[in-house]
């Protein structure tokens, strides 16, 4: 079966925590890319940062639910949510936007269980680690493209 290593992208464009957004929108545009791993200033892998991420700075507060029983207000949602998304939506850096502590895997990794993965958890990019340094990244076109090459 084909690993992560027979199908990750080794040239890996990166992108620093300290990045402005408008700098991270021009690089997956010109790069054709949907995500790239964050690294800090030392180059460790510190999140992952898409497409995705930029959409949900764009989209409409949302209120909280909530009802009133007798003086208090019963919130049905997590506290902190709302300050959460306010943060991520006001974000003017890479690093307040991105997925910190990603989903990461090994160049052994096998292609069903990166698909489960991405599947699964909704991930669309997956950065793969070998003794704790960058060595690859995953994309959903990465396995497409093996779908495709009928690997």
């Amino acid at each position: 079966m084909l690993t992560a290593k027979d199908i990750m992208t080794r040239e890996v464009i990166t992108v620093r925590e300290s990045a402005p957004v408008r700098e991270l929108a021009a690089l997956l545009l010109t790069s054709n890319i949907s995500g790239v791993p964050v690294v800090d200033d030392s180059g460790l892998l510190i999140g992952v940062v898409t497409e995705s991420d930029l959409i949900f700075q764009n989209k409409k507060v949302h209120l909280p639910t909530a009802f009133a029983l007798l003086d208090a207000f019963v919130f049905l949602e997590r506290p902190g949510k709302m300050e959460q998304e306010l943060k991520k939506m006001a974000g003017s850096k890479v690093g307040d936007i991105c997925t910190r502590n990603p989903v990461t895997v090994t160049p052994d990794t096998e292609l069903d269980e990166l698909a489960t993965l991405m599947a699964e958890k909704k991930i669309h990019t997956l950065p793969v680690l070998a003794e704790g340094q960058l060595v690859g990244v995953i994309g959903k076109s990465d396995i497409i493209r093996t779908i495709a090459q009928g690997m």
